[in-house]
C-alpha cells in the first residue's frame, strides 16, 4: 500500500488539543506517508499545525451549548468537509466531532475511529441536554468502524446500556504520554507544595479541595496548595472569579493561572491533587506520574486507573472533603524516602502501560487494518 495516496482527517474541538496531545501521533502517521488533515475551530495553536505540514480546515463548533440549528449546521458543515477532503479514515474525538462527524461520515460512507476520551457532565448528570447526549451517542456511534475507550469503566457503560456494539470497541490508554519529556527533575520544594492541575470546575472537586486545605490549615503549618488551570466561566458547574479572589485572599492557595508549560510547575510540586468525579483517563495525572510525582485522586473512572492506593498514590471518596484531608494528610506525614520511592513507582507505572509509543503503535495498526481491510471494516455491517 501506498501511504501516500491516503489521507487520515482527525475531528476535535481545538487545535490547542490537537497540538498539545496528539502531535507526536499526526507526526508519526505523516512519517508513514499518510497525508493529515486537522479539523477544528481556529485558535493560537493553528498556525503551529499548518507549520508541521497538515492541511488545516476550520470548524465552527459550540463546545458549551447545544443549539438545534448550529447543530444543523455543524453537520452540513463537516459532511461538506467530508466530501472535499475525501479522507480514506476519520479519527473523531470529543462528543460532537463523534456524534455529527460520525453521521456525516455515515452518509458517504467513510470509515471512522472514534475516541470517547471522557463522559464529564453527560453522564455525571441526568438532564435534558445529557439525555440528548446520550441519545445521539446511541444513534451515531454504530456508524463507526472502531471505538476507543480511555478507561473500562466507560466501556462497561456504554456496553451495558447498549450505546455502542461491543464487537467494535477497544481499550486504549489515554492519547499518551511523552515519558522522555514528562521525565523527572531533580527539584524539591523547601515546603510541601501540592497542586491541583485543571479547570475551576466543580465537576473536578475543586470546593472538595478548598475544603480540605482549610482543615489541613487547621493542623499544619508551611504546607503550600496551589491551582493551575483556567476558569471556564461558560460551564454551569464553573468556579467564577470572586469565589477564586476569595480564597486567594483568604490564603487557602496560590494562583497560578492558565500556562503552556505545566511541566515547570508539575516540578516545583511534591504531589499532585485531583479529587474529580470521573475523567476519561486524566492527563495531568499521567503527566505528573511520568514525572515521578506522587498522586493523591479519587476512587473514580478514569483516576483510579493511574494510582494503585498506598503504591503510587492514595486514593479518597469522590464529593467528601474529609476523606480527601486525610489523604492529603497521609501524603505529608510520609517520609521524603517514601514520597520518593511513591513517585518513582508512578513513574514506572507510566512507562509500563500508558507512554506515548503504545497509543501510537495502536492507531497505526488500527489505521492500516481499516484501510487495507474495506470489506471488513464497512460502516455497514451492523444491522443494530
Amino acid at each position: 500500500m501506498n501511504n501516500s495516496s491516503k489521507t487520515v482527517a482527525i475531528v476535535i474541538n481545538t487545535s490547542w488539543n490537537v497540538y498539545n496531545f496528539r502531535l507526536n501521533l499526526l507526526k508519526t502517521l505523516q512519517r508513514d506517508g499518510y497525508h493529515i488533515v486537522v479539523i477544528a475551530p481556529y485558535d493560537n495553536y493553528t498556525a503551529l499545525l499548518q507549520k508541521e505540514g497538515f492541511e488545516f480546515h476550520h470548524l465552527d463548533l459550540d463546545n458549551d451549548n447545544i443549539n438545534t440549528i448550529k447543530e444543523l449546521k455543524l453537520f452540513f458543515h463537516l459532511l461538506k468537509l467530508y466530501k472535499k477532503i475525501n479522507p480514506d479514515v476519520i479519527l473523531h474525538y470529543t462528543i460532537k466531532p463523534n456524534i455529527y462527524g460520525n453521521l456525516a461520515a455515515a452518509f458517504l460512507r467513510k470509515s471512522t475511529i472514534g475516541n470517547i476520551s471522557g463522559l464529564g457532565t453527560v453522564f455525571l448528570n441526568n438532564n435534558l441536554s445529557s439525555k440528548i447526549a446520550r441519545t445521539l451517542y446511541k444513534l451515531t456511534l454504530k456508524f463507526s468502524t472502531k471505538v476507543f475507550f480511555q478507561n473500562h469503566h466507560d466501556k462497561k457503560l456504554f456496553i451495558e446500556n447498549s450505546l455502542v456494539n461491543k464487537d467494535i470497541v477497544e481499550l486504549i490508554p489515554g492519547s499518551g504520554i511523552d515519558t522522555k519529556y514528562f521525565a523527572p527533575e531533580n527539584f524539591e520544594p523547601k515546603n510541601l507544595t501540592f497542586l491541583f492541575i485543571g479547570r475551576l470546575i466543580r465537576d473536578k472537586g475543586i470546593d472538595e479541595y478548598i475544603e480540605a486545605i482549610k482543615i489541613i490549615k487547621s493542623k499544619y503549618k508551611n504546607i503550600k496548595f496551589q491551582i493551575v488551570g483556567s476558569l471556564y466561566e461558560k460551564n454551569p458547574t464553573a468556579i467564577n472569579q470572586i469565589t477564586l479572589n476569595r480564597w486567594i485572599y483568604q490564603g487557602l492557595i496560590e494562583y497560578k493561572g492558565h500556562t503552556d508549560d505545566i511541566k515547570s510547575h508539575i516540578a516545583k510540586a511534591s504531589s499532585i491533587v485531583l479529587p474529580s468525579y470521573r475523567e476519561g483517563l486524566s492527563r495531568s495525572l499521567l503527566e505528573a506520574a511520568s514525572m515521578a510525582k506522587p498522586i493523591v485522586t479519587t476512587d473514580v473512572p478514569g483516576c483510579s486507573d493511574i494510582v494503585d492506593d498506598g503504591i503510587n498514590g492514595f486514593l479518597c471518596q469522590a464529593k467528601d472533603p474529609l476523606d480527601l484531608a486525610n489523604a492529603i494528610i497521609k501524603m505529608i506525614e510520609l517520609s521524603d524516602e517514601e514520597r520518593l520511592t511513591m513517585g518513582e513507582n508512578a513513574r514506572e507505572k507510566v512507562l509500563k502501560n500508558f507512554s506515548e509509543e503504545i497509543i501510537i503503535k495502536k492507531y497505526q495498526q488500527t489505521i492500516k487494518e481499516v484501510i487495507n481491510n474495506p470489506k471488513k471494516y464497512t460502516l455497514w455491517r451492523y444491522k443494530k
